[in-house]
C-alpha cells in the first residue's frame, strides 16, 4: 500500500476514535446535574462540567486537525477515485464537526437546566428542617468547597496548558524565522561571492584597458611625430627643387640670349665678347621635359 494511503487510513482511524470519545463527553455534559447533589458520588467529583467541556473542546479541535490533514493528503492519492472519496469524506467530517459543536451547545444548555432543577430540589430538601437536613447541608458545603477547589485547579492547569501551547507556537515561528534568515544569508553570501569574482574580473579588464590606453597614446604621438617629420622633409625637398628649377631656367635663358647676340654681331661685323660656357653647366635637359619631385 502506498505511504499516502496508509497515512489516510491512520487519519480515518484516529477520527473515528476521537469522534466516539467526544460524543461520550457531550452525553456526559447533557446528563450532568440530573441527579440530586446529595446523591453525587466520586464519579461526579472526578468529572466536573468545565472539565467535560474542556475535553469536548479538545476532541473537536483534534477532529478539525484530522479533517485538515485529510484535505492535505487527498490530492496526493494515486487514483482519481481515491481522491474524490477522500474529499467527500473530508466534507462529511466537516459537517459532523459542526453537528458536534451544535450538540455541545445544546448539551450545555441541558446541563444548566439540570443543575437548576437539582438546586431547586436541594433547596426544598434543605428547607425541610431536621437532623437529616443539617447533615445534608454540611455535606453540600464540603462538596461545594472541594468542587470549587478542583475547578480552580483545573482552570489554572488549563491556562498553563494554553500558555505552554502559545510558547511552543511562538518558538516554532521563531525557529522558522531563523531558518528563513539563514537561507537569506546563505543566498546573500553566494551572491556576494559572485559579485566579488565579477569585480575582480572588472578590475583586471580596467587594468588592461589602462595599459592599452597608454600604448595607444604612445602610438598616436609617435605617428604624429613621424608624420610631421615626413611633412617637413617633403616641404623642404619641394622648396629645394623649385629653387633649382628656377636657376636652370634662368641659365638656359641667359645662354640663349648670348647666342643670339653672337649671331647678330657676326652678321653686322661687330666683335662680341665671347661667353664663357662654363658659367652654366651642361645639364642636357630638354625644355619640354617636366620637372618632378624626387619623392
Amino acid at each position: 500500500m502506498d505511504q499516502v494511503a496508509e497515512e489516510v487510513e491512520r487519519v480515518k482511524k484516529d477520527f473515528e476514535e476521537t469522534y466516539g470519545q467526544t460524543l461520550k463527553h457531550i452525553d456526559s455534559i447533557q446528563n450532568y446535574g440530573k441527579t440530586s447533589r446529595i446523591e453525587i458520588e466520586e464519579a461526579e467529583k472526578k468529572k466536573s462540567l468545565p472539565r467535560l467541556n474542556g475535553s469536548a473542546q479538545d476532541g473537536m479541535n483534534t477532529l478539525q486537525s484530522l479533517q485538515f490533514d485529510l484535505d492535505l493528503l487527498a490530492p496526493q492519492l494515486p487514483s482519481v477515485d481515491d481522491v474524490e472519496n477522500a474529499q467527500s469524506l473530508a466534507l462529511s467530517w466537516k459537517n459532523q464537526i459542526q453537528s458536534l459543536r451544535l450538540s455541545l451547545r445544546n448539551a450545555n444548555l441541558q446541563a444548566k437546566t439540570n443543575m437548576t432543577k437539582a438546586a431547586q430540589q436541594e433547596r426544598e430538601l434543605l428547607l425541610g428542617g431536621g437532623e437529616e437536613s443539617t447533615t445534608r447541608r454540611r455535606n453540600l458545603q464540603t462538596k461545594a468547597g472541594m468542587t470549587s477547589a478542583a475547578e480552580s485547579i483545573t482552570e489554572s492547569l488549563r491556562r498553563t496548558r494554553q500558555l505552554m501551547v502559545q510558547e511552543v507556537e511562538r518558538s516554532g515561528s521563531t525557529l522558522m524565522t531563523v531558518e528563513e534568515s539563514t537561507g537569506v544569508l546563505r543566498k546573500a553570501e553566494s551572491e556576494y561571492k559572485g559579485h566579488r569574482s565579477l569585480l575582480s574580473r572588472t578590475r583586471s579588464l580596467l587594468s588592461t584597458m589602462q595599459r592599452q590606453d597608454v600604448l595607444d597614446r604612445v602610438i598616436l604621438i609617435t605617428g604624429l611625430i613621424l608624420f610631421s617629420l615626413a611633412v617637413l622633409y617633403v616641404v623642404s625637398k619641394r622648396v629645394g627643387v623649385l629653387k633649382l628649377q628656377r636657376k636652370v631656367i634662368a641659365a638656359v635663358k641667359a645662354g640663349m640670349a648670348a647666342q643670339q647676340q653672337q649671331e647678330i654681331g657676326g652678321r653686322d661685323g661687330i666683335d662680341v665678347a665671347p661667353v664663357n660656357p662654363v658659367v652654366v653647366p651642361e645639364l642636357n635637359i630638354p625644355l619640354e621635359h617636366p620637372m618632378h619631385d624626387e619623392l
